[in-house]
């Protein structure tokens, strides 16, 4: 019969027991951080190096920089195309734009002398302008004080047109003047031959002018002797 162990052995052999499964695990724990440090410390793969065709001058993107020295118009495909605006030409002329004044050839005229009475024209405005300054649409009209003396339109006859440009600041004046035989007139007397006389001995005598409805904008003051 085998005689019975002291509870001292056992226990000794149970702590033995006990150290020898720490052992094993403590191996098994070694093992497994060698494998996984292994692991980690395998060198990266080298980068693979993609080929890629060069791309041909005519292929080349452009700079999207814009070149401030550049017409935008040309530049941007979305903008119109610049217009040119066509001269549009004289316009027609208007009394705020041109000045009219009556002219005589003289202050003073002798008993023998007949006054010749012209139109002048000034275009004080930025542009040229046109009109008709023909004698269809001129006026001459002499007045002592009051006294209605003599109107181109009484007696005219043959009336014409004549359009004529004035260019901006320019001034023209009638051609052809008209001449005042010093007598009264009236649409009644046109063919008389005994029609009333200016008095001379230096009366004064006034002419005003009109061309295409605009009025001289000063009397013309003169004398008969």
């Amino acid at each position: 019969m085998t005689p019975r162990q002291s509870a001292a052995v056992y226990r000794r052999r149970r702590i033995v027991l006990l150290g020898i499964i720490i052992v094993v695990l403590a191996l098994l724990i070694a093992l497994v951080w060698a494998f996984v440090a292994r692991g980690s410390s395998r060198p990266a793969p080298a980068p693979t190096v993609s080929r890629t065709a060069t791309p041909s001058p005519a292929a080349t993107t452009p700079d999207p920089t814009p070149d401030p020295t550049a017409d935008p118009a040309a530049t941007d495909p979305a903008s119109p195309a610049p217009t040119s605006t066509p001269d549009a030409g004289p316009v027609p002329c208007t009394a705020r734009d041109v000045q009219v004044t009556a002219v005589t050839d003289h202050d003073s005229y002798s008993a023998d002398e007949k006054p010749q009475l012209s139109i002048s024209l000034t275009n004080s405005g930025s542009r040229d302008c046109t009109m008709n300054i023909g004698t269809s649409t001129q006026s001459f009209t002499i007045t002592s004080g009051s006294d209605v003396w003599w109107r181109s339109t009484d007696c005219q006859q043959t009336p014409s047109d004549a359009i004529q440009t004035i260019k901006a600041g320019a001034t023209v004046t009638s051609s052809a003047p008209v001449v005042w035989d010093r007598t009264r007139s009236s649409v009644d007397t046109c063919e008389a031959t005994d029609r009333q006389r200016a008095p001379g001995g230096g009366a004064a005598y006034r002419l005003t002018v009109s061309i295409g409805g605009m009025q001289s904008t000063n009397p013309q003051q003169f004398l008969l002797n």
